[in-house]
């Protein structure tokens, strides 16, 4: 037998039998076979795999953080003895850029002003909330506090609680809040009205029960009494209207809000986001990229963390107040904090947010 008979055969070298031509064909072809198989698969999981990265880079990109902490040095409330948070949640009134141009500010206004103020109390075990309001026209003392350019503002009192946001920044608000209520806040989120006007289209729509007839000229808001799905033009009118209800005044409107905060909660609360990932990647891409936050949680993996530990928050529980206010003695148009109200709200949400029924007492409203 030659040399190259001997050697033809299998790859270790064993003499081939009279078929072992055909047999050793078949495992090279599914070796083959199983190549192509390996880099298919390879190809799509990177495919995928890229496709996931781009996804929660954009989703992450936009994002924009805040460095709270650096920005208010130590001498701040202390941290809650437990687990609880204390979140501040403002909705930015910015009507500047095209996105906020149908939305009743013309677009052409520089400048911003936290229209809505919230500080969220989630107790210990974080099974329930508690939403404090804080009405725009309250008068405070603003602290001295730093700009983002670095240059100091000195202290000054009676001072109109929207507008330290305008004139100093969302740093000096959280330190304003800490300084009128000694609740040292945790976390703050900061929404503008384009992001939430396309926030609420995102999830579909958010159904409210409208107390009252609302007819505002003001922003064109036309809803009578009753049970009413609102998008996110309409839903961005009825948290701002001031001259359909109530007394015209910003306290009106504050109920209103708190009452949509609420439903928006449970609607999203209540959508299957896992059986549609395009419709949750949208929702998720309105809500962030319209989102401000401190720096802890400016990123999509610490907001989705953050998000999971509040899951056991039912929105049908959440308790909504308004901080007791009263009708300035100077000025008509402005409140301040009623006293002792005021005070015995900050200390029971600084204990274990139980709040007593005489805290919740506001003069301004009759209550």
């Amino acid at each position: 037998m030659s040399h190259d008979a001997m050697t033809q055969g299998t790859h270790d070298g064993r003499p081939a039998s009279g078929g072992g031509r055909k047999r050793r064909g078949a495992p090279r072809k599914r070796r083959r076979g199983l190549k192509i198989t390996l880099s298919v698969l390879l190809v799509l999981l990177l495919a995928a795999g890229g496709t996931v990265y781009w996804l929660y880079s954009r989703l992450d990109g936009n994002i924009t953080g805040v460095d709270i902490d650096k920005a208010l040095g130590d001498d701040r409330p202390e941290k809650l003895p437990t687990s609880g948070q204390n979140l501040l949640v403002l909705g930015s009134d910015s009507r500047a850029g095209a996105e906020n141009k149908d939305l009743g500010g013309g677009g052409n206004v520089s400048g911003a002003r936290s229209d809505t103020a919230m500080v969220v109390h989630i107790p210990e075990g974080r099974s329930r909330a508690v939403a404090v309001s804080i009405p725009r026209d309250t008068l405070v003392s603003r602290p001295e506090c730093t700009k983002a350019d670095g240059s100091t503002v000195p202290p000054a009192n009676r001072v109109m609680f929207n507008s330290v946001y305008s004139q100093v920044g969302p740093a000096c608000v959280v330190k304003t809040v800490e300084k009128m209520s000694e609740v040292r806040i945790d976390h703050y989120l900061e929404i503008n009205f384009a992001g939430f006007k396309d926030l609420v289209d995102a999830i579909g729509g958010v159904t409210v029960d409208v107390p009252q007839d609302i007819h505002d000229k003001s922003s064109g808001l036309d809803l009578t009494k009753g049970p009413h799905k609102l998008d996110g033009t309409e839903s961005l009118a009825y948290v701002r209207t001031r001259h359909g209800i109530g007394d015209g005044s910003d306290l009106g409107r504050i109920g209103l809000q708190q009452q949509f905060l609420l439903a928006l909660l449970s609607e999203v609360k209540s959508q299957d986001l896992l059986g549609s990932p395009t419709k949750s990647y949208k929702i998720a891409s309105s809500a962030t990229k319209s989102l401000t936050t401190d720096a802890g949680l400016a990123s999509l993996t610490s907001l989705a963390e953050f998000a999971r530990s509040m899951n056991g928050v039912d929105p049908g529980t959440m308790e909504t107040i308004m901080l007791p206010v009263a009708y300035d003695k100077q000025d008509p148009n402005r409140v301040v904090a009623a006293q002792p109200q005021a005070d015995d709200l900050w200390k029971a949400i600084r204990k274990d947010g139980t709040i007593p029924e005489s805290a919740k007492k506001s003069p301004a409203t009759g209550g």
